[in-house]
């Protein structure tokens, strides 16, 4: 408590004219697609700050386009965060939050999470999966049973042949599962343990390749820009391939600052990721991406951003490694802290059909709030082929959260698109509307 009351002593000292410092952003940028602008570089003495503070829905629920109905599918979750759908239609949601409490370094880091704490949920993370089941198809669960518990903030979930897959933010393990099950038969088995040192950034997303051989983890950065020194940054930024049977692991890309959510595009098998870039270059830089994962890739962090964008704050300077910098397929915006990504399957719904649902939890370091929704990114040919059009929004009201998208899970069961909201602790279904027979 003690702690708490002075850092709400040190930032209520700051001055707002430097929480909102050079937090103006110009309109006319185009930060969204292959080729976003990207402006000079704003260094200042403090990043602007600005989250959007909890309020209910009282009632309501986000919105989506015309003809699809939302429905709240379960209330009342523990931080819920990523989502799996099982092969009979039932839902696991993830439920946890993680990370350490790292040394600060610097005043700004007090005042940034100070900022940051307003905008959660002050429920307490479950730490457990949760099963959620429809069984008379109207959008909400009538079942709903704790499927594990005991985890260690669980976030990426996978299935392949009969085992459920948990990315904890110390380890990857397993359960067996067969259709039906509405509870896990013993504990959890280790696959593998994950860099769990300091975890500045504790969520590992995690996808299964195409054929079910590998497991691919995303494990984010110790710092921002390595201010922590690059020792504390080994294995990290990085999206490890491991092989499912022996837990054998390799460093398959590296560089990706927060790698938040992994999905494989179904148009040709190929592994993507959206990522969170980095912070206090100014509030339209730097945006965060989606993108293809190469095997072998660098997508420049710490050195650079975009390709060979150097930023100036890494030292010493590595030339050799910018030169090799990969440019992401497709910006989402800056600071719209993506943290969902999910391809659709099956042809599609309602007028969706190849592309890819991504939730923006949304801005904590600009003064004009960004994200706080879900969009849909088309494709073409297994690639980008447009502008991101907004999916399901009205998270933010005056100024308000009423909610923050996590993880976002096409089911191709009963054709819909689920999304966590870790800040109303809701799930909600988002489906084509019902005509009347």
């Amino acid at each position: 408590m003690k702690g708490r009351r002075f850092t709400t002593l040190m930032v209520s000292a700051v001055p707002a004219f430097l929480l909102s410092a050079c937090g103006s952003s110009d309109p006319a940028l185009d930060q969204t697609g292959a080729r976003p602008d990207l402006p000079e570089q704003r260094q200042t003495l403090l990043p602007p700050m600005k989250i959007a503070t909890p309020a209910g829905w009282d009632g309501e629920a986000p919105r989506a386009p015309a003809g699809f109905t939302v429905t709240a599918m379960a209330t009342g979750l523990k931080v819920p965060r990523q989502m799996l759908v099982l092969p009979n239609g039932d839902i696991l949601v993830a439920e946890g939050m993680g990370g350490a409490e790292a040394p600060t370094l610097r005043p700004k880091d007090v005042i940034a999470g100070y900022i940051k704490s307003m905008g959660k949920t002050s429920v307490k993370g479950g730490n457990r999966l949760t099963l959620l089941r429809d069984t008379n198809g109207d959008g909400r669960a009538d079942l709903r049973t704790v499927f594990a518990e005991g985890l260690n903030a669980p976030y990426g979930l996978a299935y392949v042949d009969g085992n459920i897959y948990v990315a904890n933010q110390d380890a990857v393990v397993s359960f067996a599962y067969r259709d039906g099950m509405t509870r896990a038969e013993g504990p959890a088995r280790e696959l593998v343990k994950l860099p769990s040192r300091i975890n500045h950034h504790w969520t590992k997303a995690m996808a299964a390749s195409a054929d079910g051989s590998k497991l691919y983890v995303g494990i984010g950065s110790n710092s921002n820009v390595g201010e922590r020194g690059l020792d504390v940054e080994e294995d990290r930024a990085v999206i490890w391939e491991i092989d499912r049977q022996t837990g054998a692991h390799r460093r398959f890309a590296t560089g990706v600052r927060n790698p938040t959510a992994l999905a494989i595009n179904p148009a040709n098998a190929q592994l993507w990721t959206v990522a969170n870039e980095r912070d206090e270059l100014g509030p339209q830089l730097v945006p965060d991406y989606l993108t293809s994962v190469r095997d072998g890739g660098f997508y420049g962090w710490p050195y650079s951003y975009w390709g060979a964008k150097v930023d100036p704050r890494v030292h010493p300077q590595q030339p050799d490694m910018v030169r090799k910098a990969l440019r992401p397929d497709y910006a989402l915006g800056s600071h719209v802290a993506a943290l969902g990504l999910s391809f659709v399957t099956g042809g599609g719904i309602g007028g969706y059909g190849e592309g890819a649902f991504v939730g923006l939890h949304g801005s904590w370091n600009r003064q004009d709030l960004s994200g706080y929704k879900v969009v849909w990114v088309p494709f073409a040919q297994g690639r980008p082929s447009g502008k991101p059009q907004d999916f399901l929004t009205g998270f933010l009201k005056d100024g308000h959260a009423r909610g923050r998208p996590v993880g976002v899970a096409f089911d191709p069961v009963r054709r819909a698109v689920l999304v966590a909201d870790d800040l109303s602790n809701t799930v909600w279904r988002v489906a084509p509307t019902r005509r009347a027979e």
